[in-house]
């Protein structure tokens, strides 16, 4: 049988005082005689006492509690992020709840209701696509909020973002520079605002160097379907030397691509990934990424979330961080043309040099 957890008014009991004579002594928020101070915590400590947070910010009314909403928590992208922002609120001796959304608008609705039950000093979200619903129901609450990484257009809250646009175009320059033509751009979906501007940077590279726009496959989120169909695209001709991820989940689509299909990095095909993990330069072939500032993202979303807290009452701001390309030995020149067998004996077309 699980004991009962002990109450202030146990301890008040156990002490022979008043429960606001011991709300005290655990808060500090008015002086209590030293001999009293000593009865409630011999108190506390005999019976191991434990005070209720939420008990006590519901009765304070200090809330001391910040919601998170993202669309997927096993997305270590979003882990990352949730992981910098529970260190800084942390820090300022805040709790951090956390909700996921599954990628689906009801459900991030619905999540968010949940959450604003809480009644949070403050909510940081990640929206599932463009054209943010949940807005309104947390500006009606009146709770402070900003959104990170998926930015939608005219929000009245701080964003905080990457430069996408300038992510998708370094990222093709450096493909085109190697001497690729026949590049893959491998995105998820082009509802997300942040995928439709790293394509669009990497339209403008292709511009500056003179060449038609580059192919654009929208994978979608289904593990079995996105790897369908960017391996068709090693069935048409001709097919690519290169490939460009626009996000992580696109990075791995591409890698089990290309290993299922008897390719090799960057002998057969080059690959650019998507953020920059352990395991890209763990590999026998290193992977060229674009490196987004993840922890500083969830260090500035907290920053901007904390001055809306304490009051800041300035125009919405708008961060837009840079991201970086790390060069490794999945990217190289195309080679001379090679034969490979794909999937169930196919061969693949020949890769130029």
């Amino acid at each position: 049988m699980v004991d009962k957890p002990r109450s202030i008014n146990d301890v008040a009991r156990l002490a022979g005082v008043s429960p606001a004579t011991v709300s005290n002594v655990l808060t500090g928020r008015k002086p209590v005689s030293p001999a009293l101070v000593e009865k409630v915590e011999a108190a506390v400590k005999a019976l191991d006492y434990r005070a209720d947070p939420l008990a006590s910010m519901l009765r304070s009314g200090d809330a001391r509690i910040i919601a998170v909403l993202v669309p997927e928590l096993d997305n270590p992208f979003f882990t990352s992020i949730v992981s910098a922002i529970e260190q800084c609120a942390g820090g300022d001796s805040y709790e951090v709840i956390i909700a996921s959304s599954h990628d689906d608008e009801a459900t991030e609705l619905s999540r968010l209701k949940a959450l604003l039950a809480w009644r949070p000093a403050g909510l940081i979200v990640v929206p599932c696509f463009d054209g943010f619903a949940g807005r309104d129901v947390i500006e009606a609450s009146r709770t402070p909020y900003v959104i990170g990484d998926r930015v939608t257009d005219a929000l009245n809250a701080d964003t905080v973002s990457l430069d996408n646009f300038e992510a998708g175009r370094i990222a093709a320059s450096h493909l085109i520079d190697l001497g690729h033509e026949r590049i893959v751009i491998a995105a998820t979906s082009l509802r997300l605002a942040n995928i439709r501007q790293r394509c669009d940077g990497a339209a403008e590279a292709f511009r500056e160097h003179g060449l038609p726009a580059p192919e654009i496959v929208e994978l979608g989120f289904d593990p079995d379907i996105e790897q369908r169909r960017l391996s068709d695209c090693f069935d048409r001709a001709p097919a690519p030397t290169a490939i460009q991820a626009l996000t992580n989940s696109t990075t791995l689509t591409a890698l089990t691509t290309i290993a299922e299909r008897g390719l090799k990095l960057p002998q057969d095909v080059s690959l650019i990934g998507f953020d920059d993990y352990a395991w890209m330069r763990a590999r026998a072939t290193p992977i060229t990424a674009i490196a987004q500032p993840v922890r500083e993202i969830g260090h500035i979303l907290w920053e901007r979330l904390s001055a809306r807290i304490k009051g800041d009452a300035s125009p919405a701001k708008h961060v837009l961080l840079p991201c970086e390309l790390k060069i490794r030995d999945s990217s190289a020149p195309p080679h001379r043309p090679t034969t490979s067998k794909g999937p169930a004996g196919r061969s693949a077309l020949p890769v130029r040099k």
